[in-house]
């Protein structure tokens, strides 16, 4: 008697197929539901925050973005150098939420000066900035409409950073609006 054990059964063959066929199918659903930014409320939970914080745990990628300097970058002279709001970065990513569910965000600017030199007096433009919880005036103070100062404008050395956090229903675009090279 002549069995072969080793070659699976073409029904067994179709179910595996069909399985893998059906998970890349829901993969794909998921990752487009993600890029359309549409949200799916099921009983009062929303998806779209589930898949997204689910693929950030799994996936390693690059969180933090540089601004990207426009052609021709904003020049600030001063007595001993030059620089340029290309030289410091501004990134913001998503953190834990609240116990409230509010979510909240981490800020980080970086020096990244390649002629050396220091930075002081960083003011962003902020829009109508404000948190769920305090944030300390002496690290991130909106000023008026639009005009928020960092760090109370003290230096921020080359190669040095400046972390902070808000909390709020959504984020604010944050983007240089004046510093002073040293």
């Amino acid at each position: 008697m002549c069995t072969s054990t080793s070659m699976p059964s073409s029904g067994g063959l179709w179910r595996r197929i069909a399985v893998v066929t059906t998970a890349f199918s829901l993969l794909l659903f998921l990752i487009l539901l993600l890029h359309t930014g549409k949200k799916i409320n099921i009983n009062g939970f929303q998806m779209k925050r589930l898949i997204s914080s689910a693929i950030n745990d799994v996936l390693p990628s690059p969180h933090w973005k540089l601004l990207a300097p426009s052609v021709e970058p904003t020049r600030f002279w001063d007595d001993t150098n030059k620089c340029s709001e290309s030289d410091l970065s501004v990134g913001q990513i998503p953190s834990a939420p609240l116990p409230s569910g509010i979510p909240t965000y981490t800020v980080e600017i970086v020096n990244v000066c390649s002629s050396g030199c220091d930075i002081a007096h960083i003011h962003l433009r902020c829009g109508w900035f404000s948190s769920a919880f305090p944030v300390d005036p002496s690290l991130f103070r909106r000023i008026r409409f639009d005009d928020c100062v960092v760090n109370a404008g003290r230096i921020l050395g080359n190669g040095e950073s400046f972390t902070f956090q808000y909390a709020n229903t959504y984020s604010y675009p944050l983007s240089i609006s004046s510093m002073s090279c040293l």
